[in-house]
């Protein structure tokens, strides 16, 4: 993204914490105890693009989009749209920021109620925002099915009467209904076949180049990301590791944990697949509730020293836009993490 390119959203040391009880007997006593979800997140959403979410289950990439819309309340920092800062408004007025800022979830079996036809959860947000009522909303909700592929006879049918790929695009045009400027993509397809996952990812671009919208798309699946991203922010319990251009970042990844991620990404050519060194990472994710001191991937980190145990890496751009939290950066993460893995080849033999 270019420095000319225009923040539609600024977002600046967020923090969402849960609490988790305290630390005494039965968790009646002592010092209350936090679930740090996002901690501390500072980036910015430019207008038009597509910028990816990943990393590992329990990271807090959902929490970190629901955050940005209010839907869960941060514990601090500031989510400026338009000079606004959400994280300060009452829910009142941030009712009103809603017809800008829409969600598609996860599951489109739990996102619907089942109680309610098409016409309704399409229709309701028209009506709720003021934008049509009556026959301009009948004809509003036709037009939205047909603009996610579907037939608009299908207002009249109940959410268990469709399938998996057809709830998800019911999804798409209510959150499409209000005329959004962005939308948390909130994986989107992750609970739907293989076979629907392409027809989705086609129709969020084709759906971004008629109305301009600008995307947080948060994803598991590695290959999707970088197919429709423009950026990827690779994130690790609760932070940032890694945030760059998606062709720069899947090229030249700097982050040892970046670099894990994307020796897990299948390649088609069995060649290239069959030389390819996987990096296996040890142990489990640490609690977010107590995360690591220094930096919170140094207890499975290969590369990691005392430095990285005592000391927070600074957030630095070692490259056009290709921001990295590691205090080794500047060593190739390919070459460090081979001269690991050769390290531990001769050590065993």
């Amino acid at each position: 993204m270019t420095a000319a390119a225009e923040p539609l959203l600024q977002i600046r040391d967020l923090k969402t914490y849960f609490p988790a009880g305290r630390t005494g007997p039965f968790g009646l006593t002592g010092e209350m105890r936090y679930v740090k979800a996002v901690d501390g997140l500072s980036f910015d959403i430019y207008r038009g693009e597509t910028l990816g979410l990943v990393g590992e289950s329990g990271c807090g990439k959902s929490t970190t989009g629901r955050t940005i819309l209010q839907l869960i309340k941060a514990t601090s920092g500031e989510v400026m749209y338009d000079g606004t800062n959400l994280v300060t408004l009452s829910k009142r007025e941030m009712r009103r920021m809603r017809r800008d800022l829409q969600i598609i979830f996860q599951d489109p079996y739990a996102s619907l109620s089942s109680r309610m036809r098409v016409s309704r959860i399409i229709g309701d947000p028209l009506t709720i925002h003021h934008v049509a009522s009556g026959d301009k909303k009948r004809q509003r909700t036709g037009e939205l099915l047909k603009i996610v592929g579907l037939s608009p006879s299908y207002a009249r049918r109940y959410p268990h009467e469709f399938s998996g790929g057809q709830r998800q695009r019911i999804g798409i045009a209510r959150a499409l209904a209000v005329n959004p400027d962005f939308v948390v993509c909130d994986e989107p397809i992750s609970a739907l076949d293989v076979s629907i996952r392409a027809q989705i990812i086609n129709l969020l671009e084709d759906l971004q180049r008629e109305f301009g919208l600008t995307y947080l798309f948060i994803a598991h699946d590695l290959s999707v990301v970088r197919h429709i991203c423009t950026r990827v922010a690779v994130m690790y319990l609760g932070k940032f590791m890694e945030l760059a251009p998606s062709d720069d970042l899947y090229s030249h990844p700097m982050h040892p944990y970046t670099q894990a991620l994307m020796s897990a990404v299948p390649v088609p050519d069995p060649d290239v697949e069959d030389s390819r060194r996987r990096i296996i990472l040890s142990g489990d994710v640490p609690t977010p509730i107590n995360p690591p001191s220094g930096c919170v991937f140094h207890t499975r980190c290969p590369l990691a020293t005392e430095h990285c145990r005592a000391e927070v890496p600074a957030w630095r751009q070692l490259r056009p836009n290709h921001w990295v939290a590691c205090h080794y950066a500047e060593t190739p993460a390919a070459h460090a993490m081979e001269s690991v893995a050769l390290a531990a080849e001769g050590a065993g033999g």
